[in-house]
């Protein structure tokens, strides 16, 4: 591994990255690209947006994508491809490499490709400015360790599905896929959150001094991105090392779902088909509304913001536009401007705000020496959100926001890429088996699941477990499992051992209700009948990727295979 680190934050609704050329023993201090220049930003991260034209081919990506998009009209605007908030296409299900998104059109493309070019362009760039920064040298991905980071929530489908990506997009290639480190977003921010003063926090309710790390300390860390709400809980050990001590747990229910309630809420006020019909006719305009109350949601105060020209200009055909107000709580209209009352823009956060609070109680029934809550992430830079947070649990925990939670993680990335062993220790999400067979015991077994081999009776279908569900599993442990493959017909060329999971702790048999079939893992195996197959597994169940080989024994010859998450289509 390279002691060169590039790390990618690839957000739902805003992505970027961090390097250190950092020699190794010398203390990290990532740089940040910034972005939107043009447009007199400088901002940590781009929206995670991308644009292709017709015939799918890549155009832009963050600001310069969404501002080219905004730019377009009628009936160009309807034949490009533009994506937004597409990482949400990859939570809460498992995934086939075929699986598709929907543009802004209505049209849609295979999402494998949509995050590749993502991830190629924010590659190249990364590569290009730190050629900028070094006059003299020219780098290319293999000179460096590369960290992605995904929620702790997502499904090991989802992660695989960002490492072909990844693969596909040139970041690492065969033979180098050790080069590329799948981070967790909550573990990355809580890798940085360690490392800052005290004056780097908003201190609300606490005494103003630093992070307490000494062993036996606690933290809730609650990712506040766009799309999800991430939540893990770590102690700190003997040396500085975290484990975990209660499985990630979250939703669905991030910053887009403020978004979400203020778009419904300006349907409300131009009702009869008016936002409706705007929304057809300008997606555009509509995109800059959503980008304006990006940085009102910030403010817990009455807030406005600038009615276009063309909505307007749709809602007079109908009916004088002071007419509309009058129906609605919250809001009014005040000379080209929509005015939000406070009350109403803090009820656009009740829905999210409500599954942050239920998850965190839930967390503290369990844990009652909780020490510390750390908010990061872009969405926790709205004061509504902490406040509220400091509200419900301030007297339980000292709640700390980082003064630039949407940094946190990235940066934390590029110390996760330094010291993957940082979190020690990881609570399985899941009890993870595969399908054996033994023999056939009357007391226990069903016979319909008996089969006969050189005229003994078995019992097919069992679940033997590889890891627990709530089990702790130390980061670097292998466990080794050695079996006997049997068949009931002839022989092979090669054996599929069929991976399941489910969330309960002992079940007996593949086929029961909760078990689900997630992956399966090729080996190849001799042809010759009457041999016996052994098969040995070797599992890592402790990184940020479930990691799996098996291995046919054969008079000392191996064969192996990687685990495939991916469903097949």
């Amino acid at each position: 591994m390279s002691n060169f680190i590039i790390a990618i934050d690839f957000g739902s609704a805003y992505s970027g990255y961090a390097f250190s050329l950092t020699p190794k023993g010398a203390e990290i201090d990532p740089h940040m690209r910034r972005w939107g220049r043009e447009l007199g930003l400088g901002t940590p991260k781009t929206p995670t947006c991308i644009l292709f034209n017709e015939d799918k081919e890549f155009i832009k990506f963050g600001y310069e994508a969404k501002t080219a998009y905004l730019r377009t009209r009628g009936e160009e605007a309807r034949k490009w491809y533009f994506f937004e908030n597409f990482k949400m296409a990859l939570y809460g299900k498992r995934l086939s490499r075929d699986v598709e998104i929907t543009a802004a059109n209505g049209k849609s493309m295979k999402a494998l490709k949509v995050f590749t070019e993502a991830l190629r362009y924010l590659k190249e760039d990364a590569l290009k400015t730190i050629a900028e920064s070094t006059v003299g040298r020219k780098f290319f991905a293999s000179d460096f360790s590369w960290v992605l980071t995904v929620p702790a929530i997502w499904d090991p489908s989802a992660k695989q599905f960002m490492r072909e990506a990844a693969t596909q997009a040139g970041i690492i290639r065969e033979g180098t896929q050790h080069h590329l480190i799948i981070a967790l977003e909550p573990e990355a921010a809580l890798a940085w959150c360690k490392k800052l003063p005290a004056d780097g926090f908003i201190t609300q309710n606490h005494d103003g001094g630093s992070l307490d790390q000494s062993p036996g300390t606690q933290f809730i860390v609650v990712d506040c991105g766009g799309g999800t709400i991430d939540i893990t809980v770590h102690e700190v050990l003997d040396g500085g090392a975290l484990k975990e001590l209660h499985k990630a747990s979250g939703n669905d229910l991030g910053g887009q779902t403020v978004h979400r309630k203020f778009k419904e809420f300006l349907r409300e006020i131009f009702s009869d088909g008016v936002w409706d019909e705007y929304e057809r006719n300008y997606p555009s305009e509509v995109q800059r509304i959503m980008y304006d109350f990006m940085f009102l949601k910030q403010v817990d105060d009455d807030v406005q913001i600038v009615c276009p020209y063309n909505l307007g200009t749709l809602a007079q055909r109908w009916q004088e536009i002071e007419t509309f107000f009058e129906s609605v709580r919250g809001a009014s209209w005040d000379d080209g401007f929509i005015k939000i009352s406070k009350e109403k823009l803090r009820s656009f956060f009740a829905e999210s705000l409500k599954g942050i609070t239920d998850s965190l109680r839930e967390i503290l029934k369990k844990h009652l020496n909780m020490e510390y809550i750390l908010l990061v992430g872009g969405y926790a830079e709205s004061r509504i959100l902490w406040q509220h947070v400091i509200d419900q649990f301030g007297d339980q925990c000292k709640v700390l926001c980082p003064c630039r939670p949407q940094e946190a993680i990235v940066k934390g990335a590029v110390e996760f890429g330094r010291n993957s062993a940082l979190v020690a220790s990881r609570k399985s999400v899941f009890t993870y088996g595969f399908a054996d067979s033994e023999k056939f015991d009357p007391s226990k077994h069903k016979k319909e699941k008996t089969f006969v081999v050189q005229g003994e009776e078995f019992c097919g279908d069992i679940v033997r477990k590889l890891v627990e569900e709530g089990e702790d599993v130390d980061w670097d442990e292998t466990r080794e499992l050695t079996f006997n493959v049997l068949e009931a017909k002839e022989y092979h060329a090669h054996v599929r051992i069929r991976i399941y999971r489910t969330e309960r702790r002992n079940p007996l048999y593949v086929d029961e209700e909760g078990v689900e079939e997630v992956a399966s893992l090729i080996v190849r195996m001799p042809t010759t009948r009457g041999r016996k197959h052994e098969v040995k597994l070797n599992i890592k169940f402790g990184y940020t990727e479930i990691k799996v080989t098996g291995t046919g024994l054969v008079y000392g010859s191996k064969e192996s295979a990687m685990i495939d998450f991916m469903t097949r289509s």
